[in-house]
């Protein structure tokens, strides 16, 4: 099944597969032989309402083995993730495959190149844990063609357990050495008592020094001296901000285990 808000996209897919007659490769049988299927469209939706009304009333169609599905619905450039999320939690079965331009490989002349991997990164990721197993990109080497559509859920039927096609497997691959990179810079050489360490998420947290002194039973004048102290472990001027973001930069915080107070 299809679900794509744009209705050219729908019919051309669902033409283009069922006219090829694709059959993929799904592994081999008892007697060694290359087992194939063969690909059919059952039906495209525009959104996720007809889609789920479909799924939950089956007939005429039995229930799909994939979901190829658009990521952005009506200028909402994730929904559909909720899409997919829905379908997940209720049909486990059914395999995901994310199509979208989003996942188009950032140029290197792009001013904000880096911001926009880590985001599609980021959002590759989310897709990930709402259900999703393959991601096709519109915009793929050569031009978006249905013979991409095939390969994913040919790996899929192979056992891969995710497939993605080449722009996407290249800003993964990219915003994987940018972290690697970021790790590179972590400085090693630093440690932190425990008091120090909670005296930076209370900090980061929007805590008052006199906060601080009171969460960790201590003096205001002892607070600002360990402050001090920070400052110079982390070769900073002595500011809160500074101490919070070399310290996160250094690795010795973790901005999940900031617990942000309510004012």
């Amino acid at each position: 099944m299809i679900v794509d808000d744009e209705p050219i996209i729908r019919k051309a897919l669902k033409a283009e597969l069922n006219s090829m007659q694709g059959n993929i490769a799904c592994g081999m049988n008892d007697d060694g032989e290359i087992e194939y299927r063969s690909v059919t469209v059952l039906d495209t939706y525009a959104n996720g309402a007809q889609l789920m009304a479909a799924l939950d009333n089956p007939l005429p169609h039995p229930m799909p083995d994939y979901l190829l599905l658009d990521m952005e619905f009506q200028g909402e450039p994730t929904g559909g993730i909720f899409i997919a999320d829905r379908v997940h939690k209720k049909y486990p079965d059914i395999r995901i495959a994310i199509l979208s331009g989003r996942f188009d490989n950032p140029l290197p002349n792009e001013g904000n190149r880096i911001d926009r991997m880590l985001e599609i990164a980021r959002v590759v990721f989310e897709a990930l844990e709402h259900g999703a197993q393959a991601f096709v990109s519109k915009n793929a080497a050569g031009g978006f063609s249905v013979e991409n559509v095939l390969r994913a859920i040919e790996g899929l039927e192979r056992g891969e357990k995710y497939y993605f096609n080449y722009p996407v497997m290249m800003t993964l691959k990219e915003a994987a050495e940018l972290y690697v990179k970021h790790a590179a810079e972590m400085r090693t050489d630093i440690t932190l008592s425990e008091t120090e360490r909670n005296l930076l998420l209370l900090e980061a947290a929007g805590c008052t020094a006199s906060e601080i002194a009171s969460t960790l039973r201590e003096t205001d004048k002892s607070i600002q001296e360990r402050q001090k102290e920070l400052s110079r472990k982390l070769d900073i001027v002595n500011k809160s901000s500074a101490r919070i973001a070399k310290a996160m930069q250094y690795g010795l915080i973790d901005g999940r285990d900031i617990k942000y107070l309510k004012r």
